[in-house]
């Protein structure tokens, strides 16, 4: 038998966990000495490079003294947590990252909650000390206080600590005195964290994970909780509601390094992978073929905002597109539903319509992005929040908002937070800033960050993470500009964009093929206006002096798919393609407008 030890690595949305991963992978030399594998080598998805966030959980293991630890990185931002709470499942103890200056967040908060509430043994990592202003034993009192206030037993509450800093590539068991390696974070987890309990009896496997291979098809991640798994051994896969359906193990992968490699039986303990075991869902346990047991199903917080997802039927759909049809929306999203624990998709009265629900605007858009990029056009509705009647009272999501600014712009954030019906909780100095804390509802943090980061010239850190549901706290404000129009369909000039900029500000460049209904720039006034911007200028063979001045036109504004979400209303859609975002009316022309207009009031 093998000595293993499982742990997550968890913590705030970029407080350096992926970085922390990296310096132990080349700490345990599993690269080459001349290979050089970057920076943020677990991020492998495109779009957790760009945003620089972990959106999906990965394992990897590394040998360490004959011993061998399965990590997992796991997402930081709560609208991945559908994503954590599966995969603590796999872990015996948990690494808590905290950042040495902002010290415990709202998402730290959410996972760790998570990971006690599972009685796994925690280690705490005080990363960033090299940061200038850092106060490690501040934050040191802090995560004492979170755990206490999370209801940590006695033994979670004696956890070891460790400071350093991942970029740097070092930890200690002293913050003031550096070492120049990992040794004092990789025998704390050999001392503290326990090695995976074995209990005697047939088979169990949960499924916490799947990986999809074009060769072999969907493949089956999960930690062995009892017996022992061997290849080609007859399985039953019972489902999450009890139903079982009889297999075959086809092929049997652990992890080793950054890879995979094949093995022909698995012990208790152990995380692998399973090929060739159809039909399964997350949270399914593969068990003994003649006296199958269930292992417990796993719970997963409900989602709190949907949109609706339907097909384009703009006047330029399928230019730019592969899948465009309404099978190829619906086909996509039941594929998304196999490892996306926190989605749920529910058709309309319109079969080329669905509404898809999900943990928050994050959540969607990194799936309206994936599809965009594998080729789908599709258009999206306003994110709207799910509202529950709890006793008989009408209840919304509430969250807590966290908000770091510099002091002398935080009147401007609180102004901004309690027009959307927020609540400041916390009001706190932390050397140049300021600490806000807010009790808000789910409503009034779509469209806020905009605002926010426009009132504090971008130097304000927010981070928000659900609280539970409160009674209805009346209606919020929404955009107070209205938006300029397209009357006609064709080319954008110069000439029309410059004459009519004192109507607003645009959304669209010269020499841009627009149609009509499409949103082109945001009004000065609260009401929309419909306008003509693909008009030349009147040419002549007369030169005159006066008329004949260059055109001087501001910039566009452009919209991230995040931004285009917070910002269209009731009325509007976001027209989605592989090359291009375009905000439209549902209705395009402006007849229909008025005629539909009292059903969005």
């Amino acid at each position: 038998m093998q000595n293993i030890r499982n742990i997550a690595i968890i913590a705030h949305v970029d407080h350096g966990k992926t970085t922390l991963v990296d310096k132990i992978l080349y700490f345990t030399n599993q690269f080459r000495e001349n290979e050089n594998a970057g920076e943020l080598i677990l991020d492998n998805n495109d779009l957790e490079r760009e945003r620089g966030i972990t959106i999906v959980s990965k394992n990897v293991s590394v040998k360490y003294k004959d011993v061998k630890i399965n990590i997992i990185d796991t997402p930081g931002h709560a609208d991945f947590g559908g994503e954590v709470e599966r995969v603590l499942k796999m872990a015996d103890g948990v690494v808590l990252l905290v950042d040495a200056f902002e010290g415990p967040m709202p998402q730290t908060r959410f996972v760790t909650g998570k990971a006690l509430g599972l009685g796994i043994k925690p280690i705490v990592v005080v990363n960033k000390v090299d940061k200038e202003n850092c106060r490690p034993e501040e934050v040191y009192e802090n995560v004492f206080d979170l755990f206490f206030n999370l209801g940590a037993t006695e033994e979670q509450l004696d956890f070891p600590v460790l400071y350093g800093s991942s970029k740097q590539g070092w930890m200690s068991t002293d913050w003031k005195k550096p070492t120049t390696d990992f040794t004092d974070l990789l025998d704390a987890i050999l001392e503290h964290i326990p090695a995976p309990k074995i209990s005697e009896g047939t088979l169990q496997m949960q499924v916490t994970s799947l990986d999809y291979s074009t060769f072999v098809g969907r493949i089956a991640i999960g930690r062995v909780a009892r017996g022992v798994i061997k290849e080609n051994q007859p399985v039953s896969l019972v489902k999450r509601d009890g139903k079982i359906v009889k297999s075959r193990v086809k092929e049997l992968q652990v992890f080793e390094g950054l890879g995979r490699i094949k093995v022909s039986e698995v012990h208790a303990g152990d995380i692998c992978a399973v090929v060739g075991i159809d039909g399964f869902e997350i949270g399914d346990t593969i068990a003994d073929f003649e006296n199958p047991e269930q292992l417990e199903v796993m719970h997963i917080d409900e989602p709190t905002m949907n949109m609706l997802f339907t097909i384009n039927n703009s006047p330029f759909f399928g230019k730019e597109g592969k899948f465009v049809t309404s099978r190829h929306i619906y086909d996509r999203l039941q594929k998304e539903l196999e490892k996306n624990l926190a989605l749920r998709v529910v058709p309309t009265d319109s079969p080329d319509a669905w509404l898809v629900y999900g943990r928050g605007i994050l959540h969607l858009s990194v799936l309206i992005e994936t599809m965009r990029r594998e080729g789908y056009e599709l258009q999206v509705g306003q994110p709207q929040v799910i509202v529950k009647e709890i006793d008989g009272v009408k209840c919304e999501p509430i969250e807590e908002l966290v908000v770091d600014v510099p002091g002398d712009v935080s009147g401007k954030v609180i102004e901004l937070v309690t027009q959307r019906k927020g609540e400041l909780l916390i009001m706190e100095s932390k050397g140049e800033m300021q600490h806000l804390e807010f009790s808000i509802p789910s409503r009034g943090i779509i469209g806020l960050r905009n605002n926010v980061l426009t009132a504090t010239a971008g130097e304000a850190v927010m981070a928000h993470r659900l609280k539970g549901y409160e009674p209805w706290k009346g209606t919020i404000p929404g955009r107070l500009a209205g938006v300029l129009i397209s009357l006609d369909t064709g080319s954008t000039t110069a000439y029309s964009i410059d004459k009519l900029q004192d109507r607003g500000r645009f959304f669209v460049d010269p020499g841009v093929d627009i149609y009509e209904g499409q949103i082109l720039g945001e009004h000065i006034r609260d009401n929309d206006l419909t306008i003509n911007i693909t008009k030349g200028k009147q040419l002549t063979n007369m030169r005159a002096s006066g008329s004949d001045d260059n055109t001087r036109i501001a910039p566009a504004i452009k919209f991230s798919l995040e931004e285009c979400m917070e910002y269209i209303q009731a009325d509007e859609y976001i027209e989605v393609t592989p090359q291009s975002m375009r905000l439209r009316k549902i209705y395009l022309s402006e007849g229909d407008r008025k005629i539909n207009a009292k059903k969005f009031q």
